[in-house]
């Protein structure tokens, strides 16, 4: 009798959860979403996050007085704008700025000068809003963007999560297209991919390594969102990196969204690649507050968020191998991290990417049994075998624009590899083209390959080698 009532149970359950949704629905007004319309809506472009434009300061996840403060260090800074202007620089749409602007008019922070167009005016900070302005900057120079809420860009991560990606074997095949990988490599590199996980690329250095981690992040979607910049407690945080971060903004006559309906506080940019090396500190990886601006910088694994970040030459970075692995080892196994704000707060943020760690040495001799556990892919990139080696050669022949000659290939091969047992690497057969090309274009002669050139660049390359 006991199993006979379960289902009646969980029927009951069903319809009662129903009956108070539908009731809820009634007194708020909506009517309640159907099944269909709670399934995740995929943009027009492909995108499946996309930011709206704020109706006010509300749907914006700001107030007033933030916007006030940067709208007064900003004509501080100018001098005098144009509404439109100052709604272009805080990134907000301009019916906000209007109603705040007409705010500060009437609180005498600033005044009209002249008019610009129909509805827009010249504004310039009053005496009584330079001295408020003043105050504003000698705590933060910050005028830029106004910042994203916190909880808004963790949705954000949430949405274009990698991990909802699963690219498959022709998403791999895209990605590396412009690469020439042996099957047994790439049939490794796949599941590694696809799991989003971290992965190890280890092997001798000029076999591509770095270039196989680069490309990586194509195999993901192609483009996600990020904001300006974060308000993280009381700090204002720069996210969008213009040096690691390509913008991919939508086109006037794609059929997408126009302008005025997105956010300009976030930026479309193509699904990032950070590399990092041997430049790599601990303080990169955590939020670096800046004294005399009162801004802080985002750290590495945020800017990489929903992308690839590549350790490049693991172990030769300015912290100890320890030092990085004790700082990473909880976040690589729970997909978050913490973070001190300058106000001594900690925050737990997304650690939401695929990290991949490129290095010329054995992961065994670098790290311990319980750092690897957490890195499940180990991928060894080893050397071509002579057909690869040979076709190398063939496809950077075409690249650098310089006949193919197979018997030279053969020359070099029997000549200066094979009697010294010298191995192949991925990277001299471009390396070798450009030291010939380099010198037919110093000498002014035709760039084409002969056994006596190929002897000036091999004794130019292997000098100490």
């Amino acid at each position: 009798m006991q199993a006979a009532s379960a289902p009646q149970s969980a029927d009951s359950d069903a319809k009662l959860n129903e009956l108070l949704s539908r009731l809820n629905s009634l007194t708020s007004g909506q009517k309640p979403k159907t099944e269909a319309e709670n399934r995740p809506v995929v943009h027009p472009s492909g995108d499946v996050f996309v930011p709206m434009a704020p109706k006010n300061f509300h749907e914006a996840g700001t107030n007033e007085a933030l916007v006030e403060e940067l709208v007064s260090k900003y004509l501080l800074a100018c001098g005098e704008a144009t509404i439109r202007q100052i709604s272009s620089q805080v990134k907000l749409p301009y019916p906000l700025l209007q109603e705040l602007v007409t705010k500060m008019k009437s609180e005498q922070s600033l005044g009209y000068v002249g008019q610009a167009t129909a509805g827009d005016y010249i504004c310039r900070l009053t005496e009584p809003g330079r001295e408020k302005a003043r105050r504003f900057s000698a705590s933060c120079t910050y005028y830029g963007s106004c910042p994203v809420p916190f909880r808004s860009y963790v949705q954000s991560v949430t949405a274009q999560t990698i991990n909802n990606q699963s690219p498959n074997v022709e998403d791999l095949r895209r990605a590396f297209s412009d690469l020439l990988i042996d099957p047994e490599t790439m049939r490794k590199l796949g599941p590694a991919v696809n799991s989003g996980k971290g992965m190890f690329l280890y092997g001798y250095p000029g076999n591509g390594k770095t270039s196989i981690a680069e490309r990586v992040t194509r195999s993901f979607g192609q483009t996600i969102w990020v904001p300006r910049a974060i308000q993280v407690d009381r700090d204002i945080v720069r996210l969008f990196d213009p040096m690691n971060h390509e913008e991919m903004p939508f086109h006037k006559g794609d059929g997408l969204l126009q302008d005025d309906s997105i956010d300009q506080r976030w930026v479309r940019i193509r699904r990032p690649t950070i590399v990092v090396g041997g430049e790599l500190r601990l303080e990169h990886l955590e939020l670096q507050y800046n004294h005399s601006s009162g801004t802080t910088e985002a750290p590495v694994q945020m800017k990489s968020n929903c992308g690839t970040l590549v350790i490049d030459d693991f172990g030769r970075q300015q912290c100890t191998v320890d030092e990085l692995l004790n700082r990473w080892i909880v976040p690589l196994e729970k997909r978050y991290d913490y973070l001190n704000t300058s106000s001594g707060k900690k925050v737990q943020v997304p650690f939401d990417q695929l990290v991949i760690f490129s290095t010329n040495l054995e992961p065994k001799d670098l790290v311990d049994d319980a750092f690897l556990r957490r890195i499940p892919y180990k991928i060894e990139v080893p050397n071509p075998s002579r057909p690869y080696f040979e076709k190398l050669c063939e496809i950077m022949c075409r690249v650098v624009g310089c006949e193919h000659r197979p018997e030279v290939i053969q020359y070099l091969i029997e000549t200066h590899y094979l009697p010294k047992n010298r191995p192949f690497r991925n990277c001299h057969p471009r390396d070798l083209l450009l030291q010939i090309k380099n010198y037919c274009k110093y000498n002014k002669i035709p760039f084409e390959m002969t056994n006596e050139l190929m002897d000036f660049a091999v004794d130019n390359y292997f000098s100490i080698m």
